[in-house]
């Protein structure tokens, strides 16, 4: 192992063995500049250091996520000649989603791509991207959107980069879907009815605006409380159904129309800033190449991934609500809207103030 492999390693397993043991005594400011001066003493000692990079991704090998980060990977092994290596870590590797965000705050993971759903208690203004019916339905838009937002790319970035995290790319997953063992088309329909979201205090007051009841759950306990009856429905996009098998214990998938699962790549903030000139370099560059590469790879994800299911699973039926329906949802979801401050603070609604005047909603 290189010095700076053992720093990395080491700075893992403090990290963790703090967090399992319940001590809130450590300063991680202190902390993340022990780590940094380690390793700035070890380049001005004129060691010879190959650089690893840690990228961890809350998906499963073979997903969205992971292509993001193998394509990373790729880039980045290639420009410097191997000098820099990547190591992803897939769903669980080095913890749940919030210790990821937290050890990539600092900085000891260098990357990592997590849903917004799960930013929600470190970044709670990044809540402002689960909300229904904000979002355009249409793909290339949505991409647009997430691409060259200032409200997103400048201002959300802002409040990232005040966690320790650096905003390097915002990109949609695709469409999402309920999966229900019923037909779904109105609110009335969703009355009592179970459905699994991730741990945001937003999402769960816009599942309860539009009727259902929702139930919070970690992801990899979905596929067993849908076979239970535990819950009734989830939401996700058609990579995520399809790769979890999540159509295997429900009957649809209902297209409610204009929310897409949005997922943010980042970087320490410290290490990124402690970097050479030529580093910040290849890390812009670098993720700027794979985020153009993005709707691509989403939308073949999407098409094969349908196929699969539809291959698997004959019977599965697909509903695509009519513009009426959609508009019956869309109006309950002004009360969520309208809530915003409340739960994210003054400054997420103004951000998302802002965002529903640059897409003109």
């Amino acid at each position: 192992m290189t010095a700076k492999g053992f720093i990395q390693t080491s700075s893992q397993i403090i990290w963790q063995t703090a967090r399992n043991s319940g001590d809130n005594t450590m300063n991680t400011s202190i902390f993340k500049k022990a780590l940094l001066a380690g390793f700035a003493s070890l380049l001005l000692s004129g060691t010879a250091l190959a650089e690893n990079w840690k990228f961890a991704i809350e998906e499963i090998p073979g997903s969205i996520m992971d292509s993001y980060a193998q394509a990373f990977k790729k880039h980045v092994e290639s420009k410097t000649n191997g000098e820099v290596t990547v190591s992803v870590y897939p769903l669980g590797a080095l913890g749940t989603p919030t210790e990821v965000a937290e050890q990539t705050a600092d900085g000891v993971i260098q990357f990592s791509n997590l849903s917004v759903g799960n930013l929600g208690t470190l970044v709670p203004e990044s809540q402002i991207l689960l909300l229904p019916y904000v979002m355009p339905s249409d793909s290339q838009q949505a991409d647009r959107i997430l691409a060259d937002s200032p409200t997103l790319n400048q201002g959300l970035a802002k409040f990232f980069a005040a966690k320790g995290l650096k905003l390097g790319a915002l990109y949609s997953e695709g469409p999402m879907y309920w999966t229900t063992r019923k037909i779904v088309r109105t609110p009335a329909d969703l009355s009592n009815l179970k459905v699994r979201v991730m741990v945001s205090p937003l999402l769960l007051k816009a599942y309860e605006d539009l009727g259902a009841s929702p139930t919070p759950i970690s992801f990899g306990e979905v596929y067993g409380a849908l076979q239970l009856g535990q819950i009734d429905a989830q939401v996700n996009p058609i990579p995520a159904i399809e790769e979890m098998k999540f159509y295997e214990v429900t009957d649809y998938l209902i297209n409610f129309g204009e929310l897409n699962l949005v997922t943010a790549v980042m970087a320490s903030e410290d290490w990124y800033q402690a970097l050479p000139a030529n580093r910040k370099q290849l890390v812009d560059e670098t993720l700027a190449e794979v985020k153009a590469e993005m709707p691509a790879i989403v939308k073949r994800f999407n098409e094969e991934r349908w196929a699969a299911i539809q291959k698997a699973k004959p019977q599965v039926k697909m509903i695509e609500l009519t513009a009426d329906e959609r508009a019956v949802f869309r109006q309950r979801s002004a009360k969520t809207q309208a809530a915003v401050s409340g739960l994210v603070g003054k400054q997420g609604s103004e951000l998302l103030q802002s965002l529903v005047a640059e897409i003109g909603n």
